[in-house]
């Protein structure tokens, strides 16, 4: 087996290079970013209880599959375009983008809870698509109730509304095919807004990890 020092001086830089390269995918992919934890959850419009608007679609992962709720203002049509989108729990930004295609405009957060079943720290993520407009970026930390977009219509692609998700696998990002379609990667959103509506405040911050999803359309996230 050929030793390092016996390679060629510019394989060894080469090879040097790509480790450090390598060092610093993994410490950037393993960064710590501390928010608060969750005091609990509010719905992503007509905030804090989703008044003035109604879900016309819920999360459905069998065929035709639907990975989270469309929200309309009750009004019908076009009415609510360029309605406030609200954070629904202190968080973090790891992506805001407008990603073009289906999606558009999209704001995915990440979000600390303690589980008052099980006292266990747990994570999750939300995606809000088709936005108007993003009023924030990514990595900025946000509070519950914070508007982080508004209610567009993709460049006229659907009726105006919201699409939102929540996500228990913080791996998805825009790539849905990672996770299998089962309860236990993807959250019911009203469900679970409403078992979590309040939580203790826990006056120290939560170390959230980030970098936890791959890149999509060259677009990166936090």
């Amino acid at each position: 087996m050929t030793r390092l020092w016996q390679m060629p001086k510019g394989w060894i830089a080469a090879w040097l290079l790509l480790a450090l390269g390598c060092a610093l995918a993994t410490a950037a992919s393993a960064q710590q970013v501390k928010v608060n934890f969750a005091d609990g959850f509010d719905f992503p419009v007509g905030k804090p209880n989703a008044d003035g608007y109604y879900k016309s679609r819920g999360l459905r992962l069998r065929s035709p599959q639907h990975f989270g709720e469309d929200w309309n203002g009750r009004a019908g049509g076009n009415s609510d375009i360029g309605d406030p989108v609200y954070a629904i729990a202190d968080g973090v930004v790891t992506f805001a983008h407008n990603v073009r295609g289906g999606w558009g405009n999209v704001v995915l957060t990440r979000h600390a809870y303690r589980d008052p079943a099980s006292g266990q720290v747990k994570y999750i993520d939300t995606l809000n698509g088709h936005l108007d407009r993003m009023t924030v970026r990514t990595g900025q930390i946000i509070k519950r109730g914070e508007q982080i977009g508004t209610i567009g219509t993709n460049s006229g692609m659907y009726p105006a509304h919201l699409h939102f998700e929540i996500r228990y696998n913080i791996h998805i990002g825009l790539h849905r095919n990672v996770a299998p379609d089962t309860l236990e990667h993807w959250a019911d959103p009203t469900q679970f807004i409403n078992r979590y509506r309040k939580l203790n405040r826990e006056w120290r911050p939560a170390s959230i990890p980030t970098g936890t999803y791959q890149p999509y359309g060259g677009y990166k996230g936090l």
